[in-house]
């Protein structure tokens, strides 16, 4: 670079615009899925959905944010003021940040780090701080419960998800993304890790408190659990969070098992971000059906599938991959 962008100023300018060049997608994929979520669930449910607002019910979306706009931010007399409206700012921008290692084609990312998967699997582990301290926060006994029914269910299911991020890093030797992509230009992953692909998205579903492990807003139980004393922005900023936390882990499943932005069987190699894009938006859909299709578990038996299912069989599966890759010569360097 020459000129005004190798300048300090241009330097600056130049990455803001790569961050928007991330963010404002997302954030439009995350305000139609809102709109993609209604419409599936009414299509299963036999129902029309949201077709008012615009042609199709497209600008629903708008609709609903500049509804949580106008309202008011009510703060409870005996919560923590700093703390209450600093959970979801920190609940959002934790799942916005993530984004920053995601390659949509080869080299697209905004910080192509030789530790990508570890960034990942920090900010994963740090998302859980949000929720207990808006728990906590709110000085309410129903939130403070739900709060701990997430951190619970975060922390046993990021165990199965880091046994078989190793499984996949043992496949390829490396902890960058690219890389991880790359390694799957003849077979994807899903395929020979079938059984890794299955417990990684069931734990995907845990970890962003989906249905049906949506346990920790149990409304029958705990009314709304850990938001239950929010409204206005600052609901719509963990409503945000949640949202996005399902596409971000829909695009680690998709760089991990899908081939990233790999066309099946080597296809139209020019279009990898609309590859990538497609298998994002495949892995919501499954969100949004298993959501329409499956009851709510019970607590003991979402603890029960994460500790005595899904940790023995990822531990397994990780020895079983090693031993494998080492019988047949297949260990990459570095692994």
């Amino acid at each position: 670079m020459t000129g005004f962008w190798a300048t300090p100023i241009g330097i600056t300018v130049l990455t803001v615009l790569e961050v928007l060049a991330i963010l404002v997608p997302v954030l439009l994929l995350m305000a139609y899925l809102t709109l993609a979520e209604r419409k599936v669930l009414a299509a299963i449910q036999l129902r029309k959905g949201p077709n008012v607002v615009g042609p199709f019910g497209l600008l629903q979306p708008f609709a609903d944010a500049i509804k949580m706009v106008m309202k008011e931010t009510i703060i409870p007399t005996g919560a923590n003021r700093a703390l209450f409206l600093m959970a979801p700012m920190l609940t959002f921008g934790l799942a916005a940040i993530a984004w920053a290692v995601i390659p949509v084609n080869d080299g697209w990312a905004l910080a192509d780090i030789n530790v990508g998967v570890l960034y990942l699997f920090a900010i994963s582990s740090l998302g859980v701080y949000g929720i207990i301290i808006a728990g906590w926060a709110s000085n309410s006994k129903y939130a403070f419960l739900g709060a701990m029914r997430s951190a619970a269910q975060m922390v046993s299911y990021e165990v199965s998800i880091g046994f078989v991020m190793v499984s996949v890093l043992l496949c390829v030797g490396s902890l960058n993304l690219n890389d991880i992509v790359l390694a799957q230009r003849h077979i994807w992953f899903c395929l020979p890790l079938l059984p890794m692909f299955v417990v990684f998205f069931i734990s995907a579903l845990a970890e962003t408190n989906r249905s049906p492990f949506d346990l920790p807003e149990g409304e029958s139980e705990i009314v709304a659990g850990f938001f239950v004393e929010y409204s206005a922005m600052a609901f719509a900023l963990f409503f945000l969070g949640e949202y996005t936390s399902m596409i971000t882990m829909s695009g680690m499943t998709t760089i991990l098992f899908l081939g990233g932005w790999l066309g099946p069987f080597g296809l139209w190699p020019a279009l990898g971000p609309i590859w990538f894009i497609l298998k994002v938006c495949l892995c919501l859909f499954v969100f949004i059906w298993v959501r329409g299709t499956f009851p709510r578990y019970r607590y003991d038996q979402l603890m029960r599938l994460g500790w005595k299912v899904f940790l023995p069989l990822s531990l397994f599966w990780l020895v079983l991959t090693a031993g494998a890759l080492m019988l047949f010569g297949w260990l990459p360097q570095g692994a």
